[in-house]
């Protein structure tokens, strides 16, 4: 990726997952990358971990990087901002801050920062998250590209444009909950016919993540890949038609659509 520096402003979970995928990844070498979190024992444990630069604030941060990541609380997004505004005229920068638009990012910063909003899921922290860019953003091609190498490191990236956004909240931000509750419930079923909970817990997880890369990497749509588990009269279109009479197509469709409209509301209050 050329000679360009990248800097982490915050060394929180997500920030500490997306630099040790790019270290894993040999994206970047660890000279070329700048770290700075207010938690100084934090901050001196990551670079000490991972060779890192530790900046002394974020000024001095935003002075060594070209790229700068902003992984900070939306509660004082405004305030690192304003502190760094001096510095980040040039520079272009990447926030993963939730509730933070493009269009409010760039009002906060100096006219030739160049933005890029984008809102990577929980499993990024073991490297399989799902990232969405907002394709209204400021980068150059080669900044872009750069920043698909970043988040490509701790899953798959796509782009979509601004306004399916909450959406995009609805489904890849809040749909590991919705996965997790999946698990817990085949869980409960499995120890509900006497599998150990142990047991039961990563026949669910591993049920549901093998099924997933199924999904991603045949390219075969899903309903054609149920079909093929279920054989006539069997096992499981015994189940499929519980679920069916359940109701779970219609409940996940539901919480999806909650999760987005709850995402507009907030929206309009930011």
């Amino acid at each position: 990726m050329g000679n360009l520096r990248l800097g982490f402003i915050g060394g929180g979970n997500m920030g500490n997952a997306i630099l040790s995928g790019v270290l894993k990844n040999g994206l970047l070498k660890p000279d070329q990358i700048g770290v700075y979190d207010t938690d100084t024992e934090k901050l001196s444990a990551l670079a000490a971990k991972k060779g890192v630069h530790a900046a002394k604030d974020s000024v001095d941060l935003a002075g060594k990087c070209d790229v700068l990541l902003l992984a900070v609380k939306p509660n004082v997004c405004e305030k690192v901002l304003e502190e760094m505004k001096d510095v980040l005229s040039g520079k272009a920068l990447i926030s993963i801050v939730a509730g933070f638009s493009r269009r409010k990012l760039q009002a906060l910063v100096p006219a030739s920062c160049r933005v890029l909003r984008v809102m990577p899921n929980m499993p990024a922290m073991v490297g399989h998250g799902m990232t969405v860019f907002e394709s209204d953003h400021g980068l150059t091609p080669g900044e872009l590209e750069f920043a698909k190498s970043v988040f490509g490191a701790v899953g798959l990236v796509d782009m979509l444009p601004v306004y399916l956004m909450d959406a995009v909240t609805g489904v890849s931000g809040s749909g590991p909950a919705y996965a997790f509750m999946f698990i817990e419930a085949m869980a409960d079923a499995a120890v509900l016919n006497g599998i150990p909970r142990d047991v039961a817990y990563r026949l669910s997880a591993q049920t549901l993540l093998g099924a997933a890369a199924a999904v991603i990497e045949s390219g075969i749509h899903p309903a054609e890949l149920k079909d093929r588990v279920c054989s006539p009269g069997g096992t499981t279109i015994e189940a499929v038609y519980a679920l069916e009479d359940g109701g779970m197509r219609a409940a996940v469709m539901d919480a999806v659509n909650a999760a987005t409209k709850k995402s507009e509301a907030l929206g309009k209050k930011s």
